[in-house]
């Protein structure tokens, strides 16, 4: 985490349980130049009872019938599975990164040396989630679809007493449904969230397209991730709202020129402003010819480029006083 807006390219369960879909999506991340290639770490067993439903996206972007733990059992990454993958990020030069869903899978990660834990907004008000990681005393990245206010101040809280850095903090706003729509987006959060906490703040993109994630960082996001996949037609409940390798590509560069582009906030004449002053400007120049000892007045004088003479703005200073030489037509006044 640094200077630059840090972008997460969220692989997610895209792999579709397919080591070769992984690796492929590592590489499209890579090409794409994003800075994190993210994948979820869980069991199953361990995160939902063998009964629970899918949820409306999931139902909608499935082509079987089958419950929440039939279809995450299959999306498993084993140990050996995710150090795969960490030296295939290394063969790329992108870095690894995962969102542990429980404790075992939080400890699984720290095995292997990750630095940087994302909390998913469904984790938000799991107290002993909280707790565990808050103990870690590493970077955090806590995202809140379908929080309040006041769930969010809680789990900054049990972060903090459990040994957090309020300094190793970044909040991401999100809206958590896939797609997300956009009247639903509330882009203006991620200024509550900066102004309400003290905290940096970022957003986790569930909205089709790029203009939103790109939006965000004209509004101060310092943390982008955003779901993308090889082929949005590949069954599974993320691809339909995940960009393409291309769609990513694009979206990286956007945000890097709205990076440069977002700049100071220091309103000042800028390197390239300077040196067209004097060509768009305008100075106090002759509009007829004027001889020696004449006056100056409204009927003689008239604003030009370029402006390299005395300004408009000393008009009025101009006016009455008297000419100390012969002035030709569209000559720079002197005083």
């Amino acid at each position: 985490m640094n200077d630059r807006v840090l972008i997460i390219a969220e692989a997610g369960v895209n792999h579709n349980g397919d080591m070769e879909i992984a690796k492929k999506l590592i590489h499209a991340a890579a090409e794409a130049g994003a800075d994190l290639v993210k994948f979820q770490t869980f069991r199953a067993k361990r995160l939902v009872t063998p009964t629970a439903v899918q949820a409306s996206y999931q139902k909608r972007n499935s082509v079987i019938d089958e419950s929440q733990y039939e279809m995450l059992q299959k999306l498993e990454l084993t140990l050996d599975m995710h150090q795969e993958l960490i030296d295939e990020c290394g063969r790329h030069g992108i870095g690894f990164f995962s969102t542990g869903f429980d404790i075992e899978s939080v400890d699984l990660l720290v095995s292997l040396g990750q630095k940087l834990f994302k909390i998913p907004s469904g984790e938000i008000t799991n107290l002993p989630y909280l707790r565990y990681i808050g103990g870690l005393r590493l970077p955090i990245i806590l995202s809140t679809g379908m929080s309040t206010l006041g769930d969010i101040e809680a789990a900054i809280n049990v972060l903090e007493e459990a040994g957090t850095d309020r300094k190793d903090l970044i909040v991401l706003h999100c809206t958590t449904e896939y797609p997300a729509p956009m009247v639903e987006v509330n882009l203006k959060a991620i200024s509550t969230l900066r102004s309400t906490f003290g905290l940096k703040t970022g957003y986790s993109d569930h909205t089709m397209g790029i203009e939103v994630p790109i939006a965000a960082v004209a509004l101060g996001a310092v943390v982008i991730e955003k779901h993308f996949t090889l082929d949005r037609s590949l069954p599974g409940p993320d691809h339909i709202a995940s960009l393409e390798a291309d769609e990513l590509k694009s979206m990286v560069v956007a945000i890097r020129n709205i990076e440069l582009a977002v700049g100071d906030g220091i309103k000042k004449l800028t390197r390239s402003e300077f040196e067209n002053l004097s060509v768009i400007r305008k100075s106090i120049v002759t509009k007829i010819a004027i001889k020696k000892g004449e006056t100056f007045k409204n009927s003689n004088i008239v604003a030009k480029r370029p402006g390299s003479g005395l300004s408009p703005m000393l008009w009025d200073s101009v006016i009455g006083k008297q000419a100390t030489r012969d002035f030709s037509i569209d000559e720079l006044v002197e005083l």
